[in-house]
Order: structure tokens, then sequence, then C-alpha cells
């Protein structure tokens, strides 16, 4: 996959207001500061296009990027930030739900974790409440390169049990500085994109 094009075509906080086109969607999610505006960024190939901030809990909408005029990356506030206020967390856990369960054309999520710790117990019931909607969910796990040689393959053991990873869905090793995983992310896009065709 080639990345010709990029746009923030849709910034959304209600069903009223997501694209109408139908075209495939893909869902990015995890907990602030994991690196989704990074991930975003070394997809598209574009340099703080997705804004990366020293501040987590930036995205507070649901933010819609059209990709080579074909399909949407759709990333969401990300969950787990102390500074933002019940209230605000209850309001983004709301607006996520509604996405997730009525979106039809939504054909996979990028479940976001960091490569060097084991799975937060927000991240678990993210992907326990992914996997209850029988949605396709590929773990992205962030951050590879900040962990020693030596110490990865305990890493990603340790990640993979923490989450108890079904067989079904994709572990893809990621980082946004030696750009690790990117390759794959394009081929994911690429095999649902091709189903979708067919």
């Amino acid at each position: 996959m080639k990345i010709e094009s990029s746009n923030l075509e849709t910034i959304a906080v209600r069903t009223s207001q997501y694209p109408t086109d139908e075209k495939c969607e893909f869902l990015l999610c995890g907990r602030s500061n994991v690196g989704k505006s990074s991930f975003i960024n070394t997809v598209l190939g574009r340099k703080n296009y997705a804004h990366t901030s020293g501040k987590p809990g930036k995205t507070q909408t649901l933010n819609f990027y059209l990709v080579n005029s074909d399909f949407y990356l759709v990333d969401v506030p990300g969950y787990g930030y102390a500074d933002v206020s019940k209230e605000k967390q209850r309001k983004f856990g709301l607006m996520i739900e509604e996405y997730i369960k009525t979106r039809e054309n939504l054909k996979c999520v990028f479940l976001l974790v960091d490569f060097r710790h084991k799975a937060q117990e927000n991240d678990v019931l993210m992907y326990n409440y992914l996997k209850y909607y029988e949605i396709p969910t590929v773990i992205v796990a962030t951050k590879f390169d900040k962990v020693k040689t030596n110490q990865k393959e305990k890493c990603e053991k340790v990640l993979r049990e923490s989450l108890n990873i079904l067989p079904q869905d994709k572990f893809v090793v990621f980082s946004s500085v030696t750009k690790k995983g990117r390759e794959e992310i394009y081929n994911i896009l690429s095999s649902y994109l091709s189903e979708e065709n067919n």
C-alpha cells in the first residue's frame, strides 16, 4: 500500500456528524500517551500531522482521517488519563461505545498498547469489550524501539499473557522511530480493502 493522500476530513462527537459516504473505517484506540498520534503520523507518512503532545488527553473528539480517498482512520480520545474529569471520561466512553456499537462500516480496531509494560486494566477492559462485540482487533504494541533486544521476548510474552490475546487476533510490534510494523499495518489495511472490493 502506498499512501498518496490523507486529510482530517471530519471531526465528530455524535452519530449525526459521522461521514455518510460508507467507506471502510479502521478505529484506533488506546490509553492516553500510548503513541496514537505518532502511529497516525507514521502510517500516513506525515510529520506532526496528528498533533503529538507532551500532555496526554489532547484528543477529545472522533477524528476521521480520509486516506487515499478510499478509507478512514478514526482516532478516538485516549482512555485512562487521570487529569481528565470523571464526567469527561464518561462522555468519551459513551462516544466511543456509540461508535463501536452502531458503525456498520467499521472493519477492524487497532488497539494500541505499550510494548514495555504488561497490559493495564483499561487495556484489558477495552480488549474484552471488543471481543464481546466480536469486532476484529489488531493489537499494536508501540514503543518497541525503547526495549533492549534481550528484553523483547520477555516483554512480548508478558503483554500477550496479560491481555489474553485470542488466536485470531493479530499482534504487531510497532515503532514510530524505526517504522517497524508499518508495512504490516499496510498489509492488514490492504487485505480488508481488497475483501471489500471483491
